[in-house]
């Protein structure tokens, strides 16, 4: 078992601009996770968003910016987030794969949509 990466597309709606990117997948993070240089390429200006205080994997805090709406296109599926903007990867964690109904197989080390909901994400609501 390794490190699983995935291929998405991340989109600012508000400035309409669109970027490839290839994601370190981690179903033990919980948002969106995108370094400065690409939350700058798609119109951001990390000055004037919020901050959010992260706890990272070695317990230390950190304030960092969030950035938002960006949209999280997965093959024919997408959701809409607020991104933590820090490190030097994108990285893609539980939320945004629950709200695209997607699943992790470390054995094949790739992600694909959920086979038991094949043509449409399905999440759980209670």
């Amino acid at each position: 078992m390794g490190l699983v990466y995935t291929d998405i597309v991340l989109e600012s709606t508000f400035r309409n601009r669109k970027i490839d990117a290839r994601v370190l997948v981690d179903t033990g993070a919980v948002f969106m996770v995108i370094p400065e240089h690409i939350a700058l390429q798609l119109g951001f200006d990390i000055e004037e968003l919020s901050t959010r205080e992260v706890v990272l994997a070695d317990g230390a805090r950190k304030k960092v910016p969030m950035v938002g709406p960006l949209r999280v296109h997965f093959g024919d599926r997408f959701c809409d987030l607020s991104a933590l903007v820090f490190g030097n990867e994108p990285l893609m964690g539980a939320v945004p794969m629950e709200m695209m109904d997607l699943v992790v197989n470390p054995a094949s080390q790739n992600v694909t949509v959920n086979p038991e909901s094949p043509y449409i994400p399905t999440a759980l609501a209670k």
